[in-house]
């Protein structure tokens, strides 16, 4: 039968399209693998939907990669019949790389495929300018890969708080820091070689919730980031809202009700100036309670029976709980994430945090799954998100 003009038109579509669903079913095996593995390809294709023949070749595929591999004892189901060789995701071969810009510090670390950090370290801040710090952090990464022999890095991700633009790896904004339109992928890229992607320290959280903590599973999620900056992110099903040039989640000037504390745009009360964790210390020094700008050392007092401190993480709690429940009666979604020192180490600040928040919803509110390397799984996650979502386009194979 001859070839029209309008099927040689249309005919490169379907072969874009195969493509696609080859990448996007490949993600599904792969995540499917990182939530139940070790896991038999039949059970991948049960709960995927997926064929067993399409099964059987994504992982052939993501075991060349080195992505996932063979269990070395085969199983059988129930004893009888022929025996199933589970595949899981193999987390000796390959390492990300994770840098998280704080105000005081950058956290550099080693994250292995299940977003657990295999290492990591703090490099202070001797002078903010990106070229320095940027520089200072390469340098950490590289000392913590060469004390990682055997394993390949897969690229680097980047979690910095402010406005980040994800699509060019640029921080647009960061007023702590006074940063503006650095460039970050294009100088990080330059200093280590590997692929780099950058994102917001919540919009990373999120995705670090989804991958690997207690938000796996569910339909929406909320993540709201206390330190220095005060950001938060929203993700519904599998897709972190953005919005134009990745500017969604900027909250640090919400107006807080009897807020005391100037702010550098000229109001009185601004949300992120009232949370600052430089806040929490100078209060903490002018009541007695420590004498340094650490706002762990506020922790350690509260958890030593330092009623002052506790109480001065309560009101913090609060007040983060009321910019909670802004969010939640716009957003109302099913999990809340809160990341805030006060509501990681003690349930009275939790239960301030849920009470100001004044939850009526179904919604689950819980700190962060990773208290004890947060800054570390920010910046991981930051690529294990991308690894994740299309595993052909950023295997080893592509780098």
């Amino acid at each position: 039968m001859p070839r029209t003009a309008a099927s040689t038109l249309v005919s490169p579509v379907p072969r874009a399209a195969d493509s696609d669903r080859r990448r996007t079913s490949a993600s599904v095996v792969l995540r499917s693998v990182l939530e139940h593995g070790p896991v038999a390809r039949s059970t991948v294709a049960r709960l995927t939907g997926l064929s067993p023949a399409s099964v059987t070749e994504h992982c052939a595929r993501l075991t060349g990669l080195g992505l996932i591999r063979e269990e070395a004892a085969p199983r059988r189901s129930n004893g009888v019949g022929r025996p199933h060789v589970p595949v899981d995701l193999d987390t000796g071969r390959f390492l990300v790389c994770g840098v998280h810009v704080a105000v005081p510090y950058t956290t550099v670390a080693l994250l292995d495929l299940r977003g657990r950090v295999v290492a990591q370290r703090e490099v202070k801040h001797e002078r903010t300018d990106p070229g320095w710090v940027l520089a200072r952090a390469a340098e950490g990464l590289a000392g913590l890969l060469g004390e990682a022999p055997g394993r390949g890095p897969l690229g680097v991700g980047v979690a910095v708080g402010g406005w980040v633009d994800r699509e060019t790896g640029t921080v647009v904004e960061h007023e702590l820091l006074g940063w503006r339109e650095v460039p970050v992928r294009e100088l990080l890229e330059a200093r280590t070689g590997l692929p780099v992607h950058v994102d917001g320290h919540a919009r990373a959280l999120v995705n670090g919730e989804r991958l690997f903590g207690r938000a796996r599973g569910s339909r929406s999620v909320l993540h709201l980031f206390v330190g220095n900056v005060v950001d938060a992110a929203f993700a519904t099903n599998d897709e972190v809202h953005h919005g134009p040039r990745s500017q969604a989640g900027s909250i640090a000037h919400l107006p807080v009700p009897g807020g005391t504390e100037p702010c550098a745009c000229g109001r009185i009360g601004c949300l992120q100036v009232e949370l600052s964790e430089r806040t929490l210390c100078r209060r903490a020094r002018a009541a007695g309670v420590i004498d340094g700008v650490n706002p762990m050392h506020v922790v350690t007092a509260a958890a030593a029976g330092d009623a002052v401190a506790r109480r001065l993480l309560r009101e913090r709690a609060r007040t983060t709980g009321w910019a909670a429940g802004l969010l939640l009666d716009v957003l109302n979604p099913e999990t809340v994430v809160v990341t805030e020192v006060g509501v990681m180490h003690f349930e009275d600040c939790l239960h301030a945090l849920r009470e100001a928040a004044g939850i009526r919803r179904a919604a689950a509110v819980v700190p962060t799954s990773f208290p004890d390397s947060v800054l570390a799984v920010a910046g991981g996650s930051v690529v294990l998100d991308v690894l994740f979502r299309d595993p052909l386009g950023a295997s080893p194979e592509a780098i």
